[in-house]
Order: C-alpha cells, then structure tokens, then sequence
C-alpha cells in the first residue's frame, strides 16, 4: 500500500534554504546594478565631490545603508565603475579572460593582433573616458581616488609587457626597439588620456582614433 509516509518529500532536506539564499543572492546581485548605475549616472552628471551617497541612494531607490551595506564607501562604488568599464564585464575580470585578449592570443598575423586589440581599446576608452574625466578632477581632492588610478596604471604597463611577449610570439619587434620600449609606447597611446585629447578635445571620430592606433602600432613595433 502506497501512503503518504512511504512518498519522497516534495522539497529535499535544505531545499528551501538553497531556494532562499538563490533568491537572497539574485535580490542582491539587482540591487547592485541599480546602485551602480545610479552612481554612474550621478558621478557623471554632477561630478564627484556633488555625488552624495544620499543621492545615490534616492536614484537607485533604496537606504543609504543599503549602498553602503550592498556597494561599499563612495571611492568602492568608482573602483566598481572604473573595473566594469575596463573588463566590459560586471566586474573586474582578469586579462586572459577577457574576449579580446583570447582572440589575440589565437591569431597567428601580428598586424591582425594589433588590430583586434586597437578595437579593444576603442570600445574599452568609449566607456572609460567619461569615468577619467571626472576621477582626474576628484583626485586631488580624494586620494583613494589617485591610488586607484595609479594602481591601474601600473597594472596597465604589467599587461603591456605581456601583450609585447605575445606579439614577439608572431613576430620579431622592430630592429632597435627593446620590450620595455615597446610596452611604454602601448600603455602611453592606449591609455583614456590620449583617447581624451584626440577625441574628446580634437575632435577625432572614434573610428578615426581605432585606425590610427593600428598604423600607429604596425609601424612603431613591427619590422618593414
């Protein structure tokens, strides 16, 4: 005889626990999204300094505590932006993650190489650039602020010099021109403040600024 006592529970042991800290996780994982873009918007229609966590707060409808409890201190909430704009990705995601650098690595032309990765750049300056502008401004005033940036610009000459090593892979670099020289001229031209003065303050269409990243690049590192 089938009874109810002989039936497998509808809801395993811990089911409903695993069910809730899903839900806990997703609730949370929205919550941030509203916070940053709140902050994003705010940070870039107001500037920093104006950027209060109560407005921040008010534009992602939730408490203050909230965006401290779920998105951290005000300088936290830029480093969040500053690492979304850099990976593309919800969070910071390390190089030989990212999409680009894994379709470098596969090709075989180092042209081609340095092409894909001046489109990278590119995209990455179209969604950095407004953050530099207004992180170059609160740095003088906030000096989480210049450590962040300063802490990026060393991770960037890092990756430089990995880059170099993959192209030297494809290629031998131009007669004269040493790996330390080659990095430098990449983290100088791929950097927001060159993007900025060319397109920002020259006026230079982005796809102009994409095309001459690549004749600049082929022509400075790789031999005749």
């Amino acid at each position: 005889m089938y009874t109810p006592s002989m039936s497998a529970p509808v809801n395993p042991p811990g089911g409903n626990r695993r069910y809730d800290a899903t839900n806990r996780r997703l609730a949370a994982e929205r919550t941030l999204e509203r916070i940053l873009a709140s902050a994003e918007t705010t940070f870039l229609g107001r500037g920093y300094a104006a950027s209060t966590m109560a407005r921040i707060a008010a534009g992602a409808g939730v408490a203050v505590d909230t965006v401290y409890a779920v998105g951290g201190s005000k300088p936290m909430l830029f480093r969040s932006l500053i690492e979304r704009a850099i990976s593309g990705a919800d969070g910071a995601l390390a190089p030989d993650q990212r999409d680009y650098v894994i379709e470098m690595r596969a090709e075989p032309d180092p042209a081609r190489k340095l092409a894909r990765y001046a489109r990278a750049i590119r995209e990455i300056q179209a969604r950095l650039a407004p953050l530099f502008l207004v992180l170059r401004e609160a740095s003088r005033a906030e000096p989480a602020l210049g450590e962040l940036w300063a802490e990026i610009a060393e991770r960037r000459a890092a990756n430089m010099r990995l880059l170099v090593a993959d192209l030297m892979a494809a290629s031998p670099l131009r007669p004269g021109l040493s790996i330390e020289d080659a990095a430098d001229i990449l983290w100088a031209t791929n950097s927001p403040e060159f993007y900025v003065l060319l397109v920002y303050e020259r006026g230079w269409e982005p796809d102009r600024f994409e095309a001459w990243l690549v004749e600049l690049w082929v022509g400075s590192l790789l031999p005749d």
